[in-house]
């Protein structure tokens, strides 16, 4: 998911700006929100985004991501890993395949 290159890059800008000081847990998980609902702006009235702006805000999420999860010590890769293993079991091919219905609404 995230590369080392990326996690440098990411490292030195901030730092360069002395902004890890404004990456509180929280200030990172509203500036996930915020921009996730930015994300979100593009397709509100239409599916038919903008490539670049919708590229622009899904990088600004994405960003913000890979902080939280620097600052919480955890590799992207294996949380999302891990939480795709505990969403298999929650949701089986035999059971969810073509289907959006929650897990818990799900025929045995």
């Amino acid at each position: 998911m995230s590369s080392d290159l990326v996690m440098a890059a990411l490292r030195a800008f901030v730092e360069e700006r002395d902004w890890a000081q404004f990456h509180s847990l929280s200030n990172l998980a509203r500036s996930i929100s915020i921009e996730a609902a930015e994300l979100l702006e593009c397709f509100q009235w239409s599916d038919d985004a903008e490539q670049e702006r919708v590229e622009a805000e899904l990088a600004d999420v994405l960003t913000y991501c890979l902080l939280l999860a620097d600052r919480l010590h955890v590799d992207p890769d294996a949380i999302v890993l891990a939480k795709l293993e505990q969403t298999k079991r929650k949701y089986p091919v035999k059971s969810a395949r073509g289907k959006s219905t929650k897990y818990d609404q799900l025929p045995d």
